[in-house]
């Protein structure tokens, strides 16, 4: 470990793995007890449910009333960045979550001085939350992580994001250029989670040409701190807007960069 954390963000490491662990029991409720009319749509393949409002709901009040001077950015709700920053999905792979897929999670990041300082995934139906604060290393429950040590794509394992932000034919000649080295592609429907599972040593890389920071910033810093590389839209002064993700084992970084047209990843800052 690199140094101790402060007592303030310390106070916040622990309450938010608390606060998560809460905001899946919900989630995790209402997977078992669908309702009919609980999904909607924002738009074309983008879910809502009233899972996702009521989680959100729980996440802000709860922070809110434990740090009233930090700032909030969520999915459903919005908000604005300020100097100390909480960043939330109450579920990230709603699809997954509205058809019955069990394959989804609650996202919880603390972003201040242009940097992620804490970031929290957790999957509510295999209990397994993964964490990390920033020079401390990457986490599942008790557990360290460490980035899997593939080192040739015809062993590799990676998985490609998608939404409609993007055009198709983007995804389409990336897609193409991974299975050109001899990767095995997939797509779970949860960046979150994808970020968590290379972390994890379970997959490879993870590319999406566009991501929104409550899907992503947790899930990068858990890569960087657990030994990979990342390409992170918080190193932007205009961060909150999302961008571009990679996160791979340190031998695929810059091939997947140059697959999406992205500069090679850096290695990770020291925390300030």
């Amino acid at each position: 470990m690199s140094q101790t954390l402060s007592p303030a963000l310390a106070a916040r490491y622990q309450t938010a793995q608390r606060l998560i662990r809460e905001a899946g029991a919900l989630a995790r409720r209402a997977f078992l007890s669908p309702q009919a009319d609980d999904i909607a749509f924002k738009g074309p393949q983008d879910f809502l449910t009233q899972t996702d409002l009521a989680v959100e709901r729980l996440l802000r009040q709860r922070l809110q009333a434990a740090f009233p001077a930090d700032s909030l950015l969520g999915e459903e709700q919005g908000g604005h960045p300020g100097d100390a920053t909480w960043v939330l999905d109450p579920i990230d792979g709603t699809a997954n979550f509205a058809r019955g897929i069990p394959h989804f999670c609650c996202v919880l990041a603390f972003v201040s001085g242009g940097q992620t300082r804490l970031g929290l995934i957790y999957d509510p139906l295999h209990d397994e939350l993964f964490h990390a604060a920033q020079g401390q290393g990457a986490w599942l429950n008790d557990q360290p992580l460490r980035v899997a040590g593939t080192r040739e794509f015809a062993q590799a394992n990676l998985e490609l994001g998608w939404n409609t932000r993007v055009p198709n034919q983007h995804y389409l000649s990336t897609l193409g250029g991974l299975l050109g080295l001899g990767a095995n592609v997939r797509r779970g429907a949860s960046g979150a989670l994808a970020l968590a599972y290379v972390a994890a040593g379970r997959t490879d890389g993870y590319l999406e040409l566009h991501m929104h920071p409550w899907d992503c910033l947790a899930g990068l810093l858990l890569v960087r701190e657990a030994g990979g590389l990342t390409r992170d839209p918080v190193e932007q002064a205009d961060w909150a807007a999302g961008g571009p993700v990679l996160a791979a084992v340190p031998p695929f970084a810059a091939a997947l960069a140059h697959q999406a047209g992205l500069p090679s990843p850096s290695a990770p800052r020291s925390p300030a």
